[in-house]
């Protein structure tokens, strides 16, 4: 009788998440899409040090697991039409899970507002706000967030200009495996004085 296949971990070659174990391929993919998502699967495959059919599959691997959310079109607000930038730091009157609930659908609906984070500490929400110009913005904020039920305190900074925008995940920092087929560096040996 033989006896079963051993389950083996990931290799050294691969980090792992809860969701995916990647190697260095996936991060070339990766780096690549976040520079150019229009980019080809041939010129990503060139980049990945793989053909292009595989490189095609681990795309759609990572599409599939949601590590790769979407593509889209980073557009330039001002050029729209959109003047103004601004945080609005929202307190509420209570963080009970029903209130932040309430308020978490709410905010959806709010045109002006392009993300929203809750955050812990005294403010409860920021939310990244567009807006053509100062009189639509504070028209908002004063009719719209200020009468919103449950909402205590509403306080809003307006950027004067952007000093750094990096709409990416740092991949350097990802822990990345070493490259395939590289020698591993030989351990030191501690001194016996």
């Amino acid at each position: 009788m033989s006896s079963p296949p051993s389950v083996q971990g990931p290799s050294k070659n691969q980090l792992v998440t809860a969701t995916h174990e990647f190697d260095e391929i996936d991060l070339r993919i990766l780096t690549a899409l976040q520079r150019n998502g229009r980019m080809s699967n041939i010129a990503i495959s060139q980049i990945a040090q793989i053909t292009a059919p595989p490189t095609l599959r681990r795309t759609r691997t990572l599409e599939g697991k949601g590590i790769i959310r979407g593509y889209r079109a980073e557009i330039d607000a001002r050029k729209l039409g959109f003047e103004v930038l601004a945080f609005v730091f929202v307190g509420l009157v209570s963080q009970s899970n029903r209130d932040i609930k309430a308020f978490e659908h709410v905010v959806q609906f709010w045109l002006p507002v392009r993300e929203c984070y809750s955050l812990s500490g005294e403010t409860d929400f920021l939310l990244k706000c567009v807006a053509k110009n100062l009189t639509e913005l504070q028209g908002f904020v004063t009719n719209t967030v200020m009468k919103t039920a449950g909402v205590r305190s509403v306080k809003t900074a307006f950027s004067s200009h952007i000093v750094k925008h990096e709409p990416t995940v740092p991949l350097s920092q990802v822990a990345a495996p070493p490259p395939l087929g590289a020698a591993r560096k030989p351990r030191l040996q501690p001194s016996s004085r």
